[in-house]
């Protein structure tokens, strides 16, 4: 029984964790095995394979730690850099800001480009670095993908043009724990160098699996790398691959056989159709916001996110109130505004195994919660705008046609 019931079910549209599959929760209804058994390698032989799908990869090696995004990070930057090295790194909300943080603490020279919250990397800047470090001393470029504490979207094949037009050898990390398996993203096509995400994000599984996929380029840099790192060392999943075992130490049996049906549910809809899903939820969403004379916090279109609004609010309204009341009136689940932007917006996750008619309930409700705090929208305004796009562009369910 939930800790604090409320009666049917409630909208989880936070951006992440997300909505679990039903499908996925029976998967994981299961007793624990042991790992060692030849049951385990098979299944996860099969998962490393499957997941390189998700992050557009064929030369991409991917390792699949029992963490979290924050644990993914540190893998990624303490396998592929020294301590002392010089990073570039975007500061566009609270996510990149942790990041960094953790860039710094593990004692790289972290060079912070800051752009204002709601606006997209500052890439421009990030060319006259590279343009004047003719000494290579730029070890990697760091980048979140989707910061979800503003609903920014940055632009990585740009990122990539950049880095070629100077001819700069700077390995290139993303942080795509909100955009992959939602959002385009294109390992190879874009040279990243490492990608990483969360299984609680848009596998839409528990929290507890973090993805990291390197590149032929990062996994020779491992090589040489000084970081010191026990947990996130590759080189010991290396080693059990070699052997044919896979796991350094114990995985979570539940979540990996969770994975199994998540990926197979994201094959199954099609990752193009999974995109373009997200594509209308989050233009839906756009289009209720304006509706209700709101604005979002992403300050261009072209910074857009497909997987989660921040909502602005008036300055005599606290967004902190907005979802207190969501959850405490209506059993929905909205996001806080973070740090820079806390009471100024609230979020509305549209990331996961959720569909159109979901989302319409939630924006229905936030009509309410508006109405409750003293904003004067009109009931049904953005609810209305949302449908009148969705019925123009919702396709027929792939497998039902």
């Amino acid at each position: 029984m939930d800790h604090f019931y409320g009666p049917g079910r409630n909208h989880l549209f936070v951006p992440g964790p997300v909505n679990i599959p039903e499908p996925v929760i029976r998967a994981m209804n299961r007793n624990n095995e042991d790992y060692r058994s030849p049951a385990v390698p098979a299944l996860t032989k099969t998962l490393l394979e499957d997941v390189k799908k998700i992050f557009k990869t064929t030369t991409g090696t991917p390792f699949m730690i029992p963490t979290t995004g924050t644990g993914a990070w540190e893998s990624a930057l303490t396998n592929t850099l020294s301590p002392g090295d010089r990073i570039v790194s975007f500061l566009i909300g609270q996510f990149s800001l942790l990041w960094i943080d953790q860039q710094q603490r593990l004692n790289f020279n972290v060079d912070v480009v800051e752009s204002e919250w709601g606006q997209g990397a500052n890439l421009d800047i990030l060319a006259s670095k590279l343009a004047a470090d003719t000494a290579h001393t730029i070890k990697a470029i760091c980048i979140v993908h989707n910061e979800t504490a503003t609903g920014v979207t940055n632009n990585l094949a740009k990122v990539r043009k950049i880095l070629d037009e100077y001819r700069h050898p700077a390995l290139f990390l993303v942080d795509g724990v909100s955009s992959i398996a939602a959002l385009d993203f294109r390992m190879d096509e874009w040279g990243i160098d490492v990608a990483l995400t969360g299984s609680q994000k848009a596998l839409s599984l528990p929290t507890g699996i973090g993805i990291v996929c390197a590149s032929p380029k990062a996994l020779e840099a491992s090589k040489t790398a000084k970081s010191v790192r026990v947990f996130f060392d590759w080189k010991d999943y290396l080693k059990f691959y070699n052997l044919g075992t896979f796991w350094p130490y114990t995985p979570s049996i539940q979540l990996l056989y969770g994975l199994r049906v998540a990926l197979d549910l994201l094959f199954e809809e099609g990752l193009d159709n999974v995109i373009a899903r997200h594509s209308r939820l989050g233009k839906a969403t756009r289009l209720a916001v304006e509706a209700w004379g709101l604005k979002n916090c992403t300050q261009k279109e072209e910074w857009v996110s497909d997987t989660v609004t921040a909502v602005v609010v008036p300055p005599y309204i606290d967004s902190s109130e907005i979802v207190r009341r969501a959850w405490k009136r209506y059993n929905l689940s909205l996001g806080l505004g973070l740090n820079k932007v806390a009471g100024k917006v609230f979020r509305i996750g549209h990331l996961g195994n959720l569909n159109e008619l979901q989302l319409l309930g939630c924006l229905a409700g936030v009509e309410m919660i508006l109405k409750d705090v003293g904003y004067p929208v009109k009931l049904g305004s953005g609810v209305a705008a949302a449908c009148a796009y969705l019925q123009n562009n919702i396709p027929l369910i792939p497998s039902r046609i």
